[in-house]
């Protein structure tokens, strides 16, 4: 009984934490006129050719601190797809195959 009681209690925290740590998610896109400048030379810097075809702006609340990225869906000469995205600092984050 008692060890059931503390997985349970266990359980509830773990849910309680993930919740909170992601919460208020909040997705949309924008024009490249609205992007920071720092993110828009980062951009520019890692299009290797490409063209900017769709940029979102995804702003989520993680342990108490709202962090927003730059997602920017990228279309490169050879019909490749990519996605960079930046921080709002002007920081690359990672850019992936999309």
């Amino acid at each position: 009984m008692k060890i059931k009681t503390i997985q349970i209690f266990v359980l509830t925290v773990a849910m309680a934490f993930a919740a909170s740590s992601f919460a208020g998610e909040k997705e949309e896109k924008v024009q490249w006129t609205s992007v920071p400048v720092v993110v828009q030379k980062t951009i520019t810097e890692n299009l290797g050719g490409g063209k900017v075809e769709e940029i979102e702006k995804e702003t989520k609340t993680k342990d108490g601190q709202s962090v927003t990225v730059y997602e920017a869906k990228v279309k490169k000469s050879d019909g490749k797809k990519i996605e960079i995205k930046v921080g709002e600092d002007g920081k690359l984050i990672k850019i992936e195959d999309d």
